[in-house]
């Protein structure tokens, strides 16, 4: 592996306050782009969606238990519908990015429900749900518009592609393998007040890179990230590698 240079603890100290004066910066762009983001303006949701949860049949406003907020993560599901024949599981990169999600009493505290939602049966839902171990709540989308209209979901027959608030033009030069049939990962924000449902934001590939809680740690370390987020397995693999 490469390995830093070895210097001596002055010239180490000296190299580091530069770089800290780097990451200052960084988190002040950041404070600002978090700030704007809060200050964006947000829209109506008008119509009904039905979930499916562990009761049965739920709406939108269901899924925010009662608080104010609503965090969606859109988890990809990998079955014939979205291009995996054979295959009836969750997405092994969302499944990366949900094993970051911590202990969920601080957002409830904070007024916010984060809840993953996929265009899949709940019946495959629960059992992949049981085999990584997670208690956070999960619903399927499967038969409502939910997907496609916050553009997660693709089907050329139902809308012209979008996703990453590219057009079908631009995603066929950068992202090609965005076609009808397919699913791609994102998160979308809700507020409620009363009985009226308001989306506020949502995001998409890299913007759910600050998600990847792996990633916060091995960006300290000199190996970094080590591979592409498509290349982490299922936690519950690395007991099968040899």
């Amino acid at each position: 592996m490469d390995t830093p240079l070895v210097v001596a603890p002055e010239e180490w100290l000296a190299a580091r306050k530069d770089l800290l004066a780097r990451e200052k910066e960084v988190t002040r762009a950041k404070d600002a782009a978090d700030a704007a983001r809060r200050a964006l303006p947000m829209t109506e949701v008008t119509k009904d969606y039905t979930f499916t949860g562990p009761g049965g049949q739920l709406s939108l406003a269901d899924l925010f238990a009662g608080r104010g907020q609503l965090i969606t993560y859109h988890f990809m599901w990998r079955h014939a519908e979205s291009g995996f024949p054979g295959q009836d599981q969750g997405c092994p990169t969302c499944s990366f990015l949900v094993d970051s999600i911590g202990d969920l009493s601080h957002l409830h505290a904070s007024d916010t429900t984060l809840a993953l939602v996929s265009r899949a049966p709940y019946a495959s839902i629960g059992r992949f749900r049981k085999r990584m171990g997670w208690q956070l709540p999960w619903y399927s989308s499967a038969g409502s518009d939910f997907n496609y209209d916050f553009h997660v979901s693709f089907d050329e027959a139902r809308a012209a592609l979008e996703y990453n608030y590219m057009d079908q033009e631009t995603l066929q030069r950068k992202a090609p393998y965005i076609r009808s049939g397919t699913d791609g990962a994102g998160v979308s924000v809700f507020v409620r007040e009363g009985d009226r449902v308001f989306h506020t934001y949502s995001a998409y590939q890299r913007g759910l890179d600050s998600l990847l809680g792996t990633y916060r740690w091995l960006d300290l370390t000199p190996l970094g990230r080590q591979r592409h987020v498509t290349e982490f397995p299922y936690h519950d693999a690395y007991d099968q590698q040899p």
